[in-house]
């Protein structure tokens, strides 16, 4: 299977994926963020997927994961790697690596950046306006 079927297929996947809440997500204020967290207690419920209100719930399980060969990629089907300088884009291949420049990057550095990005044909993932 090439690289964009299985960009495809994760993009698919991803979609039919449910939300994995965290457990008492619903009580605490603090716990309303979507970060999963196992359950580890021993009477826990949700860990042993027994009770009425946590049976029915999924928990993240290996079935759920994209196809090795694309898991990390950006959705372009690139390698993303994050510069904080001109310098840095001396080791990028331009055919498998896309760019994204920091946020702590100033206006002057990311110009110039860019400017040299696109002379040697690298995608920039995050250009100015």
């Amino acid at each position: 299977m090439n690289l964009k079927a299985m960009l495809r297929l994760r993009k698919r996947l991803k979609s039919r994926k449910p939300e994995f809440k965290r457990y008492c997500w619903d009580r605490k204020l603090k716990l309303r963020r979507k970060s999963w967290r196992k359950p580890r207690g021993l009477d826990n419920a949700m860990r042993i997927e027994y009770g009425g209100k946590w049976s029915g719930k999924k928990r993240v399980k290996i079935g759920f994961r994209c196809p090795k060969a694309v898991r990390g990629l950006h959705p372009s089907g690139y390698e993303e790697i994050l510069i904080y300088n001109e310098k840095q884009l001396e080791a990028i291949d331009s055919k498998k690596q896309a760019v994204r420049i920091a946020s702590c990057v100033g206006m002057r550095k990311r110009v110039a950046i860019e400017t040299k990005a696109k002379e040697k044909g690298i995608k920039v993932l995050n250009p100015l306006r």
